[in-house]
């Protein structure tokens, strides 16, 4: 099993260096690293796997654009490589309206709904967990009482684990309610972070957008199914003196907001990062030209993907036991035990 995880991590940095060096050989200008890392985390309008030379293994995306004065219009981004369509342009990723000259209307406001990468991998990680959670929950109910067997075996570990030490402790009695949106949340930020890693993948939990829908919802569970016991806390926080609770206020209810950016911003910068190092080392090869340099950012770029492995399930790990932590808060029955009273 080792064997074939290092065979599996060799094949992705060679198909990544492969990339680079495609994309780098039909350069003229000098190799930009920050342009090809912010190339490779942003979002795109078309999902670009490899580079072979001076051909270019993309695959294109619809453009949904909505103007006032034309309506809904469709068509494929592989209509941009040639530039202007359609009286549209792709500038750096923002799709604009331009007039009889060439020049951009900013006069026009475009609504762009586009399937791009990031909308793609989304869509995938969610066909997939569909996929195996579906053949899962069959096998339960085909096979009760005898052994797991296929991916059951795989994944029933990992999903007592989440159950029995992290939402269960945390959320109490009622744990059972919430457990459905914990497995959820655990699998897809799991899923989406190991897809992240491989070659050509997007970087789906690195983006802010997708991060923040995530701590919304564990906001909006934490907020709206909490008792009154959350709420006396917030206001009336117990063993403060009086004089200490308008200062004290402020602070809890910033607290409330905090908890959900902490959750958004620790993710994001966590697996944005681990890509800019992974990248910034793989990218060292064509900055220096050197094949010794090249051998040694492989080197420690292979150390950087092992970590990377770990580091998508221990996020996945984190995400979810703050947010159980939140929402058990939430519903505890009566914060005044904590201080014996």
């Amino acid at each position: 099993m080792l064997n074939k995880s290092f065979i599996f991590i060799f094949i992705f940095l060679v198909s990544v260096q492969t990339s680079f060096a495609g994309e780098e050989h039909g350069k003229s200008e000098k190799f930009n690293i920050g342009e090809m890392i912010m190339h490779h985390i942003k979002d795109a309008h078309e999902w670009h796997f490899a580079s072979v030379g001076e051909s270019h293994i993309t695959l294109p995306l619809p453009v949904i654009l909505y103007t006032k004065d034309r309506g809904l219009e469709i068509f494929s981004s592989s209509h941009f490589h040639h530039g202007i369509h359609n009286g549209y342009i792709n500038e750096h990723e923002h799709i604009k309206r331009v007039d009889a000259n060439g020049k951009i209307d900013e006069s026009v406001k475009v609504l762009d709904f586009s399937i791009t990468k990031n909308v793609a991998s989304l869509l995938l990680s969610f066909l997939i967990l569909m996929v195996v959670f579906i053949s899962i929950a069959n096998k339960y109910k085909n096979n009760k009482n005898q052994a797991p067997s296929g991916l059951q075996s795989f994944f029933e570990p990992i999903i007592i684990l989440i159950r029995d030490e992290i939402v269960k402790p945390n959320i109490g009695e009622k744990y059972e309610r919430y457990l459905p949106y914990m497995l959820t949340l655990f699998f897809f930020v799991f899923f989406n972070n190991l897809l992240g890693l491989l070659p050509g993948g997007a970087n789906l939990t690195g983006n802010i957008s997708v991060t923040m829908t995530l701590a919304v919802l564990t906001f909006l569970i934490t907020n709206l199914g909490s008792n009154k016991h959350y709420w006396k806390h917030l206001w009336q926080p117990t063993g403060v003196p009086g004089w200490l609770i308008p200062l004290m206020l402020p602070v809890e209810i910033m607290g409330v907001f905090i908890k959900p950016f902490s959750l958004m911003m620790r993710l994001f910068a966590n697996i944005t990062g681990g890509h800019i190092v992974l990248l910034t080392l793989i990218g060292l090869t064509f900055m220096f030209k050197s094949w010794a340099v090249g051998f040694g950012s492989s080197l420690f770029a292979l150390f950087i993907s092992c970590i990377e492995l770990v580091v998508a399930f221990i996020q996945a790990v984190i995400f979810t036991l703050l947010s159980s932590m939140y929402i058990g808060s939430s519903i505890e029955e009566n914060h005044d035990s904590d201080f014996g009273h």
